[in-house]
């Protein structure tokens, strides 16, 4: 593992170059690399683009590639006050204009998968086809699930356990600790690069609530009926966080093809990046 004094930037771990853009009126940060069909990656609530370090190299090696922080996520400003969904969805619509990037795959984990719902519901010129890695909007409309999520926002876990990344990230005993009961099925499949990538954002974050309070409120169900691009949902079959059920109610409703991950929890893009790859390859081919 390199040294905590001697960590390169993060443009240069990602293998993409860094940019910064004012989209919707937010400050934003996003990095970008590759060539070929344009390709769109949002990370989940409380994270950032390293989320997608396990999935960068390959998906650069075939696609121009676009990941940015949301807004109040890592390098990038805050969201207006009481911003919902839609204003998420804008920002992505903003980047994907602003890199003449249209018509562009979009992948969205979590929240991210949330966030490009809207984004294909409100402008749907703007998207090719949706990847949907274990999306939010069902289960995180009951009681519990939104006590955890403001629980989670008012503690900010990440934040204290991030500063030992380097150190430890190798460490399999670190990797359990952290994510085994609430994030992944399988710490040994979960590298020591994915969980740098996933504790990348916390100590950047400005203004995660404002993201978490439009997850909260947003019903992706009222409007799903209107997605019409081809959509693949994918999902970790032991997800602890998000219900298989929810899997299935989306791939219904959106008419799309449901893949389970065997052996894999909420983190699937980086606990099994290469079944994400496997299935933005399968969009790419079917569609136009």
């Amino acid at each position: 593992m390199t040294s905590a004094t001697h960590i390169p930037p993060l443009e240069e771990r990602l293998g993409l170059e860094e940019r910064r853009a004012l989209v919707a009126g937010v400050e934003l940060r996003y990095f970008t690399g590759g060539e070929g069909d344009p390709l769109v990656l949002v990370h989940g609530l409380g994270g950032s683009a390293a989320n997608w370090v396990e999935l960068l190299a390959a998906a650069s090696a075939r696609y121009r590639v676009l990941v940015l922080d949301l807004p109040g996520h890592g390098g990038s400003g805050r969201a207006p006050r009481g911003a919902g969904m839609s204003h998420f969805a804008d920002v992505v619509a903003g980047l994907i204009e602003h890199e003449g990037a249209a018509p562009a795959l979009v992948a969205g984990h979590s929240l991210g998968g949330l966030v490009t719902l809207r984004l294909a519901h409100r402008r749907p010129e703007l998207v090719r086809a949706l990847l949907l890695a274990a999306p939010a909007g069902i289960a995180t409309r009951t009681r519990a699930a939104q006590r955890m999520v403001i629980l989670a926002g008012l503690l900010r876990p990440g934040r204290w356990v991030a500063p030992f990344r380097h150190r430890y990230a190798e460490r399999v005993w670190y990797r359990r600790m952290l994510f085994q009961r609430w994030f992944v099925a399988d710490p040994l499949a979960f590298s020591a690069r994915a969980t740098l990538g996933f504790l990348e954002g916390p100590l950047e974050h400005v203004d995660t609530r404002t993201a978490a309070r439009a997850m909260l409120a947003d019903d992706p169900r009222l409007d799903l009926e209107h997605v019409h691009c081809p959509s693949i949902v994918l999902w970790g079959a032991r997800d602890p966080q998000l219900p298989l059920d929810d899997a299935f109610e989306y791939a219904r409703r959106l008419r799309a093809r449901l893949r389970v991950v065997a052996d894999c929890g909420h983190l699937v893009i980086g606990e099994r990046a290469e079944a994400c790859l496997d299935a933005l390859v399968s969009l790419e081919e079917s569609t136009p």
